[in-house]
Parts: C-alpha cells; structure tokens; sequence
C-alpha cells in the first residue's frame, strides 16, 4: 500500500481515542472498530497489504481462537490509544495502547508491517518484546526473528524518499480499494468456475462426438444377429475347439467366424452374441433420448457460465455454483434436477422437459411451482410445508427461472402458486388457477 495513503490514514486514526473492538475476520486480515463506530480492515496478505473500509460488516467464516487472537482481544479491545504513528517514517503503522490489567495498566503496541517479505501483524509490549504474532518466523528463514520473547530488530529502511500526494479524503480511497479488491476476487472466482464449466462442456462434447448414429447401431446388431443365428443353425457341425469357422450365410455367400474356445463352448459364445445383438438394438432405440439429454446438459451448462458472467458479487457466485464440500459424498445417481439452497429453503430447477415432468410428478401440494408467464420456461419448485413462503424466496425462486429461461436481459414476468393448484395436462405443460406474478430483472 502506497506511503502516502498510510501516513494520511495515521492522522485519521489519530483523532479516535480507544479501540472499541478487534478481531481477526479471515487468515490474514483483522478488524479494528474504533470508538464512534469507525470500523477499518488490515488485510496483511504478502505482497498485497492493504487497508480497507466497507458498508457492511464482516462475520468471520470460522473462529480464530489462537493464542494470537487471545491477546489481540486481551490487549486492545476497550484499550486506550496513546498514539498511531509510522514507525521510523516507514511503512509501519504502530498503534500504542493502555489496557486495565487486574493489577496495573499494560502499555502494548499493535505493529502493522506493510513492507513486502516482511509483512506481518506483531504485538510488542513496552520494550518491543515480541508478545505474539500473525507469523513467527525462526532464524533459519530468515536474519530478522519473530518469536514470541525476542526482541523486534527493526527492518532496513528503504533508500529512497517516498512519493507524497494530497489526500482529500482518506475514507473515500479506503473504500475503492475494497471495490477494486473484491472485483479482484470476484473476476477470480468467475475465471475459476467458468474454467469448470468449460472442462465440463468439453467432456460432453466429446461423449456427443463419439456416440454412434442409431443407424450404425442397428447395422452392428443385425450383423451381430446374423453371425448368432449363422453358428445356431450350424451347432451340430461345429467342434468346440475350432478357433475359426467357415459356414455359408442365408444369401448362399461363405463367411469366416471367429470363435473363442478358450473362453467359451460354441454353444455359449452364440448366447453372448445373441445378447450383443440385443443390447445394441435397444441402444439404438434409446439413442436419440440419450443424445437429447446431452444435448440438454450442454445448453444447460453454456447457460451457466452466462450466469456466472452477469453476476457481480461473490454470494450470488458462490450461490448458483457453490463449492463442493471436501467431505462430500458422491452419490450414486445424479439427482434429476439442479438444486439450491437460500435462507433454508431448498429450490428445484428443471433443466429439460424429463426434469421438468419429474418436479411435477414429484413435488407436494404445499410445494411452490414457478414458471414464466405465456411463454417456454424450466419449471422451479420450492420446497415448502407452510401455506406462504417469506417475498425474498420468491424474489430468488422466480429470478432462478427467468434467469435459466430466456437468453436475452430484461424484465421478466414469472407466475407462481402451490403445486396443488397445478394441473398435468400432457408431459410438461400445465394449467394452473390461481397464482400470482411478479416481475423479475435478470
């Protein structure tokens, strides 16, 4: 973070008299509220330290509980501040302290180093004897020690003078630097999943290329089926050790067969033909079905990472396509739908008319169903035992549909109503009475 930014912040921070709160809100950053609710994060990840504001709050996604985050608490939360400062004119904001003991007050020093390799969150007591660290760091990574019970050297300074700018207002500054960095880290997590999705195309892709047309199918079977009924007719002329076998066909032509004594009488290897034949039949016949649900999983997937794309906060990514949980059990059959959780309720979208017919058949009477109104849509269900579902549900329910639903941006309407007041007609469509609708921008 640029010098001239932290030596602003300093002066900012010099008009607060008492820290109010602190914690450590992820890895590498903490929390610092401030007296009149003047709440600030230092983000002290190396090679990218920097100081942030933001409108809302964080809550940490797990408990920091180590001896650090200990004596963070002990130390500054209600303590008194005696002065924020650069140390050394450097890169390094030192905030001194004064907290009630049960005996005396303790003079302490939170030391933030925005300096590169030596980055770190340090509290030092009145001497700059290490208390505890964000990282300790042992003689043989390095000739500068961070250990709790040593004393802090201090860190080179760097040769040059820095560069000063006129600052207006520091806390408009600290706030882009937390859009720009959450745009960071959204673009990162959109290139991560959209590189998922795409993997994902491509191995469809290559399922859809390598399928056989049903007529090639059918051609294989009757072959097949020919070659079996060939060496049934012959049984009688045929020994059981013969590895290959020359018989006439139906059409008066001479055929060679190729047997397997090895492995199987002749008798047992034109069973297995037999059923060869009869499996590839019945593939060709579920051909096109398979095809069509590929090509579903496709449209489906390219949808997605259109999705992705148009979204710009890291919940609403983490929501359509959250991470797979390391523990996760892999089921043994996919489920028939895509499904989402918000606010504990648990939305079903159908990603194809067989999924869509499936949340029909299988939904209750006190589910919610939504559907684009007068127009082509995935069915979505909410799961639900109560009469009426809380308007943010909705909002997300009927947003998922529109957004799944068409191609093009814009305003959409989206009818919904209890699964009991819709009526199967034929497959996927439906009459239903009554409903409401809402209007949804996607």
């Amino acid at each position: 973070m640029k010098y001239y930014i932290l030596k602003e912040l300093v002066n900012k921070l010099n008009n607060y008299t008492h820290i109010k709160h602190i914690k450590r809100v992820d890895n590498n950053t903490i929390q610092i509220e401030f007296n009149d609710r003047a709440i600030y994060y230092f983000d002290m990840t190396k090679g990218d330290a920097t100081v942030y504001k933001k409108d809302t709050t964080s809550s940490a996604y797990k408990d920091f509980n180590a001896p650090f985050d200990v004596l963070l608490k002990k130390r500054f939360i209600q303590a008194r501040i005696q002065k924020v400062y650069l140390y050394q004119d450097d890169k390094i904001i030192n905030i001194d302290v004064l907290s009630k003991s049960s005996y005396k007050s303790l003079k302490t020093t939170l030391q933030l180093e925005f300096t590169g390799k030596h980055t770190n969150i340090i509290i030092l007591d009145e001497n700059r004897v290490v208390l505890d660290a964000l990282r300790h760091i042992d003689g043989d990574v390095s000739s500068r020690i961070v250990k709790v019970g040593h004393k802090l050297q201090d860190i080179p300074k760097p040769p040059f003078t820095p560069k000063l700018e006129d600052i207006d207002d520091i806390d408009k500054i600290l706030y882009e630097v937390y859009e720009n960095k959450q745009q960071q880290i959204i673009n990162q997590i959109k290139k991560q999943k959209i590189n998922i999705l795409k993997k994902e195309q491509k191995k469809i892709l290559k399922i859809l290329n390598s399928l056989e047309s049903k007529e090639q199918l059918e051609k294989k079977s009757q072959e097949l089926y020919k070659i079996a009924t060939l060496l049934l007719a012959n049984l009688h002329t045929i020994n059981n050790y013969d590895s290959e076998v020359e018989l006439i066909d139906f059409e008066g032509e001479k055929i060679n067969i190729k047997l397997e004594p090895q492995k199987y009488s002749v008798k047992q290897y034109t069973n297995i033909l037999f059923d060869k034949a009869k499996k590839l039949k019945q593939k060709a016949l579920n051909q096109y079905q398979e095809k069509q649900n590929l090509d579903n999983k496709l449209e489906f997937t390219t949808r997605m990472i259109e999705v992705i794309q148009s979204l710009n906060s890291v919940d609403e990514i983490e929501f359509y396509f959250p991470k797979k949980q390391k523990n996760q059990k892999k089921t043994k059959k996919a489920q028939p739908y895509q499904s989402f959780f918000y606010q504990g309720y648990k939305i079903m979208l159908g990603r194809d008319e067989r999924e869509n017919i499936y949340l029909l058949q299988n939904s209750k009477a006190s589910d919610f169903w939504f559907h684009l109104k007068d127009r082509h849509s995935s069915h979505v269900i909410v799961v639900n035992s109560k009469k009426t579902i809380p308007e943010d549900v909705i909002q997300k329910a009927a947003t998922i549909c529109a957004k799944f639903s068409v191609q093009h941006s814009g305003n959409y309407l989206v009818d919904y109503t209890q699964r009991r007041n819709v009526d199967i007609q034929n497959r996927a469509n439906v009459l239903y009475n009554p409903y409401k609708t809402i209007s949804v921008s996607v």
